[in-house]
């Protein structure tokens, strides 16, 4: 035989030299989460090894991240008050924008960046504002610009808007623009579906929804199509990085749309995928560092450039042994 595959899989120098799929740490984006109070560190009993920190003690987060290799992280907010238009979401010493204000004091050289939506912040869990009991999305998206615009004037280096309301990058992109931060990039949730596997995220987070559900405005995972559209108007709009969420349910999606759009595209392993994969372990039903390093190359295989990931610090580690990178 001329032609043998198995050539280039005869020992690990060679493997790793013929790689397809590289992977970097610089590529890594760890969720975390900021409860308003003092002193707290709460583990989140639905994301195993993930805790809610005040903003006093985020920096054990970040350093812990740091040592990994992690210089990203994307931070989520849980107010000690909601109301109906999510006044939190945009107040000046909300709970986001002191640990916006914490870590860029203790950590410069980290890359803050913030989600930007209403459902961790209203009372009744949706992601914009009421109206006749449904989301108005252009009502919506003063408050959006706001939370964004107040995000960066604490400190952040990027907004990613993740409530799906048509016209929002846009709303941002010109509130930015129009207060001196033409500079700052939008890392778009572009392509969001109504997905199951944000349940321990919405345990975390406090952000389900009081009545309903989001399908009126996040996509049905039944279409793919749509993401293309979806992801274009964004584009339009001045988005700068893209995202796919969920990951590894729509690695269809993920393949689609860096085929398709000239722009970084970030992936969110979201929270019941990293659930899932602890659920098993414990069980003793799979290898979890080994599931965690495939499941991690599987998204950047599809086209990935980055990844948003509650396992950011094992897969630095990963990297750094060599077993995937």
């Amino acid at each position: 035989m001329l032609i043998r595959p198995r050539r280039l899989r005869e020992n690990p120098v060679i493997r790793k030299m013929a790689r397809e799929t590289r992977i970097s740490k610089d590529s890594l984006i760890l969720p975390l989460f900021l409860e308003e109070g003092k002193d707290i560190k709460s583990p989140i009993p639905s994301l195993d090894g993930h805790f809610r920190y005040s903003p006093d003690r985020i920096g054990e987060a970040i350093e812990n991240a740091l040592r990994h290799g992690v210089d990203k992280a994307l931070l989520f907010g849980i107010p000690a008050c909601k109301d109906e238009k999510g006044s939190s979401a945009y107040a000046e010493n909300g709970v986001v924008q002191q640990g916006i204000r914490k870590i860029k004091a203790q950590y410069p050289e980290v890359c803050v960046i913030t989600d930007v939506c209403m459902c961790e912040y209203t009372s009744h869990g949706h992601c914009g504002i009421l109206k006749d009991g449904k989301v108005d999305n252009d009502a919506t998206l003063d408050y959006l610009a706001a939370a964004a615009l107040s995000h960066v004037e604490a400190g952040a280096d990027m907004v990613a808007p993740s409530d799906m309301m048509d016209g929002r990058v846009l709303a941002i992109r010109e509130a930015l623009d129009d207060n001196g931060y033409t500079y700052i990039p939008i890392m778009s949730y572009a392509v969001k579906y109504a997905s199951y596997f944000y349940g321990p995220f919405r345990d975390a987070a406090g952000s389900a929804p009081g009545f309903g559900d989001r399908r009126g405005y996040q996509m049905d995972w039944h279409n793919a199509k749509e993401a293309a559209k979806e992801a274009l108007l964004d584009v339009e709009e001045g988005a700068d990085i893209l995202m796919v969420k969920p990951a590894l349910g729509y690695l269809d999606i993920v393949k689609s749309v860096a085929e398709r759009i000239n722009l970084p595209l970030a992936a969110y392993s979201v929270s019941g995928e990293y659930a899932m994969i602890k659920a098993a372990a414990k069980m003793g039903l799979i290898d979890e560092y080994g599931i965690l390093c495939e499941s991690a190359v599987s998204i950047y295989r599809a086209g990935a450039d980055i990844l948003i990931t509650y396992y950011a610090n094992e897969i630095a580690e990963a990297i750094e042994k060599g077993d995937i990178g």
